[in-house]
C-alpha cells in the first residue's frame, strides 16, 4: 500500500512507465486490461488483413494501444475538449476510424457516430469498442452500455447498412468480479473463457458502402 505513493511522481514519466511494462513483458506478466484483450486480439487481426499500411487512419481520443500496433500510411488522434467527436468533424476523410473506449462517456453518441461515418472514405472502416459490464467510471461522465444488438443498431442509425456491421462480445464471471474495485491486468494470463451473457466488452466492425 505504501508503495503507490511512492512510486507515484514515476508513474507520471512514459519512459519509466514503458520501462516497467518492458521488465513485466520479459517475465511474462501481460499489462493490458483484462477486459481488453480479446476485444484487441480479433480487432487487431482484422485491422493486419486490410493492409494497415495503407490506411490514414484517425483514433477518436487516442491511446497508445493502436498506434504501437500497427505502422499505418498516417495516423491522426484527437483530443477531447479540443475536438468535440458529438459537434466536430475533421476537414478530411479517413480510411479507418477508431474509437476505444469513447462512446460510453459520450452525452450525445448518435451525433458523434454520423460525424464518423461522415469522416470515412466509402469502403473505409470504423472499428468501435465500449465496456458493457463494468462498473461506473466517469472520465468526464458516463452514460452509455450497449450489448451486440443495441451496437448494431446505434451503428445503423448513424448511417451504416445492417450487412456491413460485425458485432462481438467477450467477458466471463470471474474477470466481471476482478474488475468490480479496480482494473486489473491480464497478468500472468487469467481466464479468456466466453460466458456470452456476462459480456465485460462489446465491439463492432462497420464499413461505410463504397
Amino acid at each position: 500500500m505504501l508503495m503507490k505513493p511512492l512510486l507515484q511522481p514515476y508513474l507520471k514519466d512514459d519512459s519509466f512507465r514503458q520501462n516497467i511494462k518492458s521488465l513485466a513483458g520479459r517475465i511474462g506478466f501481460d499489462t493490458t486490461d483484462w477486459v481488453r484483450v480479446v476485444m484487441y486480439r480479433e480487432c487487431f487481426a482484422f485491422i493486419k488483413s486490410i493492409h494497415p499500411e495503407s490506411l490514414d487512419a484517425l483514433e477518436i481520443s487516442g491511446g497508445p494501444q493502436w498506434r504501437r500496433t500497427f505502422e499505418f500510411k498516417s495516423y491522426t488522434s484527437t483530443d477531447f475538449p479540443d475536438f468535440d467527436i458529438c459537434a466536430e468533424t475533421l476537414d478530411r476523410q479517413f480510411d479507418l476510424i477508431i474509437a476505444d473506449q469513447v462512446f460510453e462517456h459520450l452525452p450525445w453518441p448518435v451525433r458523434a457516430g454520423k460525424n464518423v461515418y461522415a469522416m470515412l472514405r466509402p469502403g473505409g472502416y470504423f472499428v468501435i469498442a465500449t465496456p458493457f459490464l463494468v462498473r461506473v467510471h466517469e472520465v468526464p461522465i458516463d452514460c452509455s452500455r450497449w450489448t451486440e444488438q443495441g451496437l448494431s443498431f446505434l451503428l445503423q442509425e448513424c448511417g451504416f447498412q445492417p450487412r456491413d456491421i460485425r458485432t462481438a462480445s467477450w467477458g466471463n464471471r470471474k474477470c466481471l468480479k476482478a474488475n468490480l474495485s479496480r482494473w486489473r491486468r491480464y497478468g500472468f494470463h487469467r481466464s479468456l473463457a466466453n460466458e456470452p451473457n456476462f459480456p465485460v466488452m462489446v465491439w463492432a466492425i462497420a464499413r461505410k458502402q463504397p
